[in-house]
């Protein structure tokens, strides 16, 4: 669904509770850094945008700073001209988009940096799915990972992502239970690619494309 920053968001984000997730997906230009992002967070929070103030966690996570990290929590990740983002309540959500493109050097970075089993998996198919199938690892690995708090420096092969015909599934994450992750691929349509993760029950994934309201 197309809506505009302004009354139909602040709708939106009205009804944000814990059993949902809300995701935008929205243009981008890299000129705007975090200014869109902001702009969003503030319908949620009820401020305007200036005043959102984000910090970087840990391990470089941006979050908001108290007392509204308590409240919203949220995830974003941009490629190419579109950008996305995950705002939750009570659970800590991680996304990532990627565009699709040419990548002659898939089953080398598998090999190097995948689980051997997601490594194998890929090297038994042709060309195109071979690359199709890379994206969709890619950033299944990428969201749990973001969610996690901790980004690809803890090491893509510290998790094991089994694709199916319907999405994705976390086999295995080193530290922790995978069983009690969620992982989805998200219809974000066009040349992109993009999934959502996030530790805790099954929740509802509501999905708004965030139009131009000048």
């Amino acid at each position: 669904m197309r809506t505009t920053l302004g009354q139909d968001v602040a709708g939106i984000a009205s009804g944000l509770d814990n059993r949902a997730i809300h995701v935008w997906l929205l243009d981008y230009q890299r000129s705007l850094r975090r200014e869109p992002l902001c702009a969003l967070l503030g319908v949620y929070l009820g401020v305007p945008a200036a005043d959102v103030v984000l910090r970087e966690g840990e391990y470089g996570r941006p979050e908001l700073i108290q007392p509204w990290r308590d409240a919203l929590q949220f995830n974003w990740s941009h490629s190419g001209d579109k950008a996305i983002i995950a705002v939750a309540r009570d659970v800590i959500p991680g996304i990532d988009i990627e565009r699709t493109r040419p990548r002659p050097k898939v089953m080398e970075l598998a090999e190097r940096f995948f689980h051997p089993a997601e490594a194998a998996a890929l090297n038994v198919l042709d060309h195109d799915q071979r690359e199709e199938d890379f994206l969709r690892l890619w950033t299944s690995k990428e969201a749990v990972l973001k969610a996690l708090g901790r980004g690809l420096a803890f090491g893509l092969d510290r998790l094991h992502v089994a694709l199916k015909h319907e999405g994705a599934a976390l086999r295995w994450l080193d530290g922790e239970d995978a069983s009690s992750w969620q992982l989805h691929a998200l219809a974000v349509g066009g040349d992109y690619r993009a999934s959502l993760a996030w530790r805790g029950p099954p929740r509802a994934i509501d999905i708004w494309t965030l139009a131009d309201d000048s």
